[in-house]
Parts: C-alpha cells; structure tokens; sequence
C-alpha cells in the first residue's frame, strides 16, 4: 500500500493534468521552481527567518474531512484558487543567543523529486550551514516536518539537538501502533528512518510536559493531529511569534470553516478542538504565528470573521537600514 500523501498528490496531478480553464487557478500546471526563498524579520532581539523547502499540489477532497466537494470548491473559488491547492512547505530559523535553532525540516527526499526538499538551499541562502545548526524543534514527526533530518541515511544536522514530544517519539517509533490504530504504517517507517539515527547518536531531547526548551522559548503539548505535536512560543521583549505546527493545512477552507479536518489528522475530535481553540486564542490576542503549510512565509495574524476567522500575513519589507546621524 501506497503512503497516503503518494495518493493524495498523485490525485492533485491528475486533477492538475485534467484542468480546464473553468475555474481560477493560481497553481501552475507542471509546477515552476522558484529560485530559494527567505524571510527575515525580528520578534524583540531575535532574528527570525522563514525558509521554504518548496511546495506540493494536494488534492482537497482526498484530504479534508467534514466538508463535501462542493463546499471546497466553493470556498476555494471565493479565493481565486482551484483543486488541486498549491500547499507550501515552511521551517523557520530561530537565532537566539548563541543558539541556532530550526522549528522543523522540511521534507527531505521523502515526498519525491520537485516535492519539498528545497530546505538546504534556502540555508545555504540565509548564510547558515546544517552544522551550525545547534536545535532542531518539531512541531511533529510527519514527514513534511521530519524528512530534511536525514538525508541519503545520513545524519544532517551533526551538531544539533533534536526536541520532540515524547508522546510522538513512542508512538511513531513503535510500528505496531500502526495496526493497533489503523494509522498508516509509512507515517511510522519513515519516522524510524528519520529519528533513529539522532536516537543512536544521543541527540534527541523529548519532553512529555509543557514548558521551557531553554530561556526565550517554550514548549506546549498539543495532542490531535499527532500524539505529541506542540507548539513553540518565541519571546523577546514583550514580542511573541507562536510556531503553530499543523493546526491549519488549507487556509481557504480552515480559516472559515475551522471544524473541518484532515485525514491526517492522528485523533479527529482533538484535532479540531486544538483548532478551535488555538484559533480563538489567537484571534482575542492579536497573537502573531507562524504555519508550516501557509502560503510562504506562513507569518502572520488570525482575526474573527464571523463564525470563522481570515488570515492577514505579515507585512513585507525589503529594504536598507536607514543610515544613522553621525555628529562629526
């Protein structure tokens, strides 16, 4: 059996290869590949720079639950997009003190050629080398999160420490939970590839309670979409930026329909109630967050419309420092 992302991104091409010119449609058929992207901004003293490691088509309707065909495409519409949906694929350096720290990694080789992968280039274009990289924070072990730690069975990341729920690292690295649960065994064959080897290696630093990672960053549980995703709270100077995981993958349905869920979603009721929740939280607090799988750079604000919410992303800047006044 095929893993359940191969099904739903070998739907999205068809769909893509079948497209008429019906129905707006943002997403380019074929795929284009964009030259590396960052990001860079600051939340109080701390540099932050979101990095793409590409994007993939996914096809909706194989993908949300709670929803029908018709609805997606039309909230979709509304947005000016079509099914297949273009999803990005987001990690993000933290440089904190004398920390370098990357809150995921992208999906390496594992969604196959032209799919992610992108996550050293866009490295190597921030000025930051995999061995200067001192933490690795993941949102969760998915692929799409943990694929960039090993590539060609080596370890890419020799000088980091990996942070990981607990309740992830026992569920993913224990393949008889897959029959025990019904969950796709390729979620739990390429986590064991992925964290293994930094489990051997002593790298790996898994926490089963909320709290501080090390000071200006902490950590809280958030069972649903995994057993042990959480989220990753960044502080400086009154400023903050919430590393929000896989709460949202489709923004142009989740956003105004946040009970909807996706099939990858490890427990469906928890999953939507972190969503709703976190959602709501978001909104009152005028909190700024970070999202893997929204459209690059994936920062920005989450305010109330209605029943739902909207998304507005951060502000883009691209520009000198004025010079300063020096007396002469």
């Amino acid at each position: 059996m095929r893993p359940f992302f191969a099904n739903v991104l070998s739907g999205a091409l068809l769909c893509m290869a079948s497209a008429t010119t019906a129905a707006p449609q943002t997403t380019i058929p074929g795929g284009v590949k964009q030259t590396p992207a960052v990001y860079r901004f600051s939340i109080g003293d701390v540099q932050v720079t979101a990095l793409s490691d590409g994007s993939v088509p996914i096809d909706l309707p194989k993908l949300l639950r709670g929803t029908s065909d018709a609805e997606v495409d039309a909230m979709l519409a509304r947005s000016f997009i079509a099914n297949p949906m273009e999803v990005s694929i987001n990690a993000f350096l933290v440089e904190l003190g004398d920390r370098r720290v990357l809150v995921d990694t992208g999906a390496g080789d594992l969604f196959g050629p032209g799919n992610g992968g992108r996550l050293p280039e866009a490295l190597a274009l921030a000025g930051v080398s995999p061995d200067q990289i001192t933490d690795i924070l993941l949102s969760h072990i998915h692929a799409d999160h943990s694929g960039g730690l090993v590539r060609d069975g080596k370890i890419m990341f020799k000088n980091a420490t990996v942070h990981v729920g607990k309740a992830d690292l026992d569920f993913f690295l224990d393949t008889a939970n897959a029959a025990k649960t019904g969950y796709d065994i390729h979620h739990f064959e390429q986590g064991t590839a992925m964290l293994k080897p930094y489990v051997d290696a002593g790298k790996i630093r898994a926490f089963d309670r909320s709290g501080e990672i090390f000071p200006g960053l902490t950590a809280e549980l958030r069972p649903g979409h995994t057993p042990g995703a959480a989220f990753y709270t960044l502080s400086s100077r009154g400023s903050t930026l919430v590393f929000i995981g896989d709460t949202i993958h489709a923004a142009a349905v989740q956003f105004p329909r946040p009970d909807v869920t996706v099939t990858f979603d490890q427990n469906q009721p928890k999953a939507r109630a972190v969503r709703q929740q976190a959602f709501a939280a978001f909104a009152d607090g005028r909190t700024l967050v970070a999202a893997p799988h929204l459209a690059f750079p994936g920062v920005g604000h989450i305010a109330r419309d209605g029943t739902g919410y909207r998304w507005f992303p951060i502000d883009y800047a691209n520009r000198a420092a004025a010079p300063s006044n020096t007396a002469q």
